[in-house]
């Protein structure tokens, strides 16, 4: 009777959320700040896979506190359909799947799935009003940047906002140019990142968190390197090819630049157990050497 019951719940959901998830997965496909969400479900999907051995063993004990939950989803889901907000009806379904668990599985299984449903929201476009209150400043950071970098070479520049005045052309730091699609695609990575390679709670908070200095700082001086090309080489040569081809290696700096920080991070803070693994070997060796 659980699993009908299940069955019957999770068709009416579908049902209900068909016409959102189909305008997110069109807006994922038209808007390539958010190319990112085709690969967010299905990862999350690989993350509970790799978790099935442990998922297996873990009681099965449904929750009344999941009505509450499912309620609340279903009331965030309604907010967001009455006040034509699609961030709030497509954040409710991690809100609604999470709830699932919890009511048919209890609480064991959503504290073992809470990393695999919380990456989820990664796939949820972030409402315009928010994203330009994020893109804007990004924008004139990364204009005053290229600026500081281009005098101190002693390139003659003039910004003016978010345009920069260079002798013989004129750039324009874009919404495009902000830096927010890498940003997100980062902190993406940074959360699986920290997910995998750390387990202590606040050494992946501090990882997590330092992808946005290193995204912002690679978009800044992207946006520098750009200015030194159209200075140098004239517009065409900052255009087109080469302009793509600096954003993808930007990224890969930055991502080498979360990898660094993870390094370091173990280095400073190193887990209790690798110290004591540390320890312990030389001491073995010792014993081995004094019984030989």
């Amino acid at each position: 009777m659980a699993l009908v019951w299940l069955g019957l719940l999770a068709l009416l959901l579908a049902a209900l959320y068909s016409t959102t998830a189909r305008r997110m997965v069109a807006q994922w496909a038209s808007d390539e700040d958010y190319n990112h969400g085709f690969v967010v479900p299905p990862f999350s999907a690989w993350l509970v896979w790799q978790e099935r051995e442990r998922l297996k063993r873990l009681p099965i004990l449904p929750s009344a506190w999941g009505l509450l939950a499912l309620a609340g989803g279903m009331l965030i889901y309604l907010v967001g359909s009455v006040g034509a907000e699609l961030f709030l009806q497509r954040s409710s379904m991690v809100l609604v799947l999470a709830a699932l668990a919890l009511l048919f599985l209890g609480k064991a299984w959503l504290q073992a799935l809470t990393f695999p449903l919380a990456f989820l929201v990664f796939a949820v476009p972030l409402p315009a009003v928010l994203r330009n209150v994020i893109a804007f400043p990004l924008q004139l950071f990364a204009a005053q940047t290229a600026t500081f970098c281009l005098s101190g070479a002693g390139v003659p520049v003039l910004r003016e906002g978010n345009v920069i005045v260079l002798a013989q052309t004129t750039l324009e730091v874009a919404d495009a140019c902000s830096g927010i699609r890498s940003l997100q695609a980062l902190l993406a990575l940074a959360a699986v990142f920290a997910y995998m390679t750390q387990r202590r709670p606040w050494k992946r908070l501090v990882l997590f968190l330092s992808a946005i200095p290193i995204a912002i700082a690679a978009n800044a001086f992207r946006v520098s390197g750009t200015g030194f090309l159209a200075h140098f080489y004239g517009l065409e040569a900052a255009q087109g090819f080469y302009h793509s081809l600096a954003g993808y290696l930007m990224f890969g700096v930055a991502f080498v630049g979360l990898l660094v920080s993870g390094t370091l991070l173990n280095r400073l803070a190193p887990d209790p157990n690798e110290s004591w693994k540390a320890t312990a070997a030389p001491d073995s060796s010792a014993v081995a050497e004094a019984t030989s």
